[in-house]
């Protein structure tokens, strides 16, 4: 354990870039921090850390022993589930990197949902876009990922996939709204707000548009689903969505169509780990609720 908080020093310093803002983020001296791990480096045999003028940074070996420790912390926490069973406790903590589409109703329902059968289990789930949900499989800041369209897939290891076809998104009143399905260059010809290049939403309409002699120029670009949905609402603008970050709110201001396949491919929406990793206990179970929940979403309706 006393290797541990050694190790868990040098993975501050590592994600602050420096000995002295990692000290104050430990609530320890500079001085004792840079002790510590030089009494470390000399006990393992190497220097971890290349010393430059404005900070640190790891090097090979120090990037080698920070991908082991993250396992190691991910095999404990699997043993101390595994440990929790045995007593006939339910604890445990499950980290997750999920694209926005998931944030306002699915995974808000389905943590609940966990929680009320294993109340002593908590969540950290981070806001990811496709390349970043797959690196936090990669180094161990996630357990699972839920993330639409990712880029890689080399170290994925899928647990579930649904299809997910891009809905277009407007006010009640837009001219577009009585159409039960759209082309995607009627949404494009007109005011459009879209999300950004990194989301999987965006790669899929700007190959297609490529296709079709179009381009996506939204009057309003942004990271924000929230954004989109809400702005719909002011101007008679098209936005983009899957449908699982959709809900009817209720009042008919908002309409959901879906944009033609012919036109636009289908996107997936994949839920996956890291391949050969053993989960924790929690994480794992969670990952099964959640894959026998996304099943609801294969034949997904228009709002």
């Amino acid at each position: 354990m006393r290797h541990l908080y050694s190790l868990r020093l040098i993975e501050a310093v590592a994600r602050a870039g420096s000995m002295r803002r990692a000290a104050e983020d430990a609530n320890i001296t500079a001085s004792a921090l840079n002790r510590r791990i030089r009494r470390f480096e000399a006990e393992f045999g190497v220097e971890l850390f290349e010393r430059l003028p404005g900070g640190v940074r790891l090097n090979p070996a120090g990037e080698l022993l920070l991908q082991h420790y993250r396992a190691t912390l991910s095999d404990l926490a699997r043993v101390q589930g595994q440990v929790a069973d045995l007593s006939g406790e339910r604890r445990g903590h499950i980290s997750m990197a999920c694209s926005q589409a998931l944030l306002p109703y699915f995974l808000p329902e389905q943590i609940a949902a966990y929680r009320a059968d294993h109340p002593g289990v908590t969540f950290s789930v981070k806001v990811r876009d496709r390349a970043e949900a797959e690196a936090e499989l990669a180094s161990y800041a996630s357990d699972i990922a839920l993330v639409f369209e990712p880029i890689y897939l080399v170290d994925f290891e899928v647990i579930e996939m649904v299809p997910q076809p891009v809905h277009a998104v407007m006010a009640a009143d837009h001219p577009l709204a009585a159409q039960a399905e759209l082309r995607l260059r009627d949404c494009l010809d007109g005011p459009h707000v879209a999300p950004a290049a990194k989301f999987g939403v965006r790669h899929l309409l700007d190959f297609a548009a490529r296709k079709g002699s179009r381009r996506v120029a939204p009057i309003v670009e942004t990271e924000s689903f929230e954004l989109i949905r809400h702005y719909v609402l002011h101007e008679r603008a098209v936005g983009f969505q899957i449908p699982i970050g959709l809900r009817d709110p209720g009042d008919g201001s908002l309409v959901f169509r879906p944009i033609a396949a012919r036109d636009l491919p289908v996107g997936n929406l994949f839920l996956g780990q890291m391949r050969g990793r053993s989960l924790p206990v929690a994480s794992a179970r969670f990952a099964v609720r959640l894959a026998a929940a996304l099943k609801a979403y294969r034949t997904p309706g228009a709002g």
